[in-house]
């Protein structure tokens, strides 16, 4: 406790939020890579997965191909992409490689949701004369719109955790605070840089459990609906 104290004086002087190293700044930096990361993850996993979910061909081997990848060490992936030429520094290789960590479990979770999702009421929809488009946009990704959202919160927990290592090859983030710990032998702000991560963590969890409750189409549906779908009421509607 006496470590947990100390973190928590040094994160309370005011001296240590201030300028380029401080908190604040590489605090926004971890926001940042994070926000940057998962967005693009997002727009590569989700409309993949949700296509091939919908179709119902290619998807496993897609989901196998990404879930492998997961075998390859971030760190490995961030100091291979440092030293191509392509990639550069900054944070052009953080981004690629925390986009890499993050798609897998937003890509297996959406397909799944997509391809599992409630048959009775996806033949009721099609009975009903939709699209393919209107049947993934109006049946499935409503039906699929938790699971997704719990593949996004579990990337976005974990690119707000990796993104620390951006610090190692010397980009920015919260890690720079827990590696500046180490290097001055600083037990204090080691912890201090750990907690503030674990802390955003928990943040970005919240929020993403928020943004799900509010927009899950499922829940915003009138109270007859939900009890007509409990009912079986759509597949008579399909038949009608």
């Amino acid at each position: 406790m006496g470590v947990i104290a100390e973190a928590c004086g040094w994160l309370a002087t005011g001296a240590n939020w201030a300028g380029e190293n401080g908190v604040a700044h590489r605090l926004g930096e971890h926001l940042y890579l994070t926000a940057v990361s998962l967005a693009l993850a997002c727009a590569i996993a989700l409309p993949t997965a949700a296509y091939l979910g919908h179709i119902g061909r290619g998807g496993a081997l897609a989901v196998n191909l990404s879930n492998a990848g997961r075998a390859v060490p971030t760190f490995a992936v961030l100091v291979l992409l440092t030293l191509t030429p392509l990639a550069g520094h900054g944070d052009l290789p953080t981004i690629i490689a925390l986009v890499l960590f993050a798609v897998p479990p937003l890509l297996t979770n959406a397909y799944v949701g997509v391809r599992e999702a409630d048959q009775d009421v996806v033949e009721a929809a099609r009975g009903m004369g939709m699209s393919g488009p209107q049947l993934l946009f109006r049946a499935e990704l409503p039906l699929a719109f938790a699971l997704i959202m719990t593949g996004v919160r579990s990337a976005g927990v974990q690119v707000v955790a990796t993104a620390t290592l951006a610090a190692l090859p010397g980009g920015g983030g919260l890690g720079r605070i827990i590696t500046g710990g180490f290097n001055t032998y600083d037990t204090p702000q080691v912890v201090a840089g750990a907690l503030l991560v674990a802390a955003l963590a928990l943040l970005v969890e919240a929020l993403l459990a928020l943004v799900e409750r509010v927009c899950d189409p499922m829940r915003r549906r009138p109270p007859a609906a939900s009890g007509a779908r409990g009912s079986g009421a759509p597949a008579e509607a399909g038949r009608v």
